[in-house]
């Protein structure tokens, strides 16, 4: 019985782990960059035009492309739309 709740607590846990995460939306027809710090690293997150992707997921840092910096805590949406980035 406690292998049981112990293997549904880690579905559980890893389940609503992947269900949280900031997504980044293009709008633009232009590809665009955002700059995410998450855990200490830097990494470049690039946009082509109306793609939309999933980051984020235990919170970050995320520089905009007009040079704005804003923290992310993973249920966020991120559109770009005329090279200005708005949080939703």
């Amino acid at each position: 019985m406690n292998r049981f709740l112990v293997a549904t607590g880690a579905l559980f846990l890893a389940m609503s782990g992947a269900a949280h995460a900031a997504s980044a939306v293009n709008l633009d027809s232009e590809p665009r960059t955002l700059i995410v710090t998450e855990g200490g690293s830097k990494t470049e997150l690039a946009l082509a035009a109306g793609e939309t992707v999933e980051f984020c997921s235990n919170g970050c840092f995320v520089t905009m492309p007009n040079g704005d910096r804003e923290a992310l805590t993973g249920a966020e949406t991120v559109e770009i739309s005329g090279g200005v980035a708005r949080i939703k």
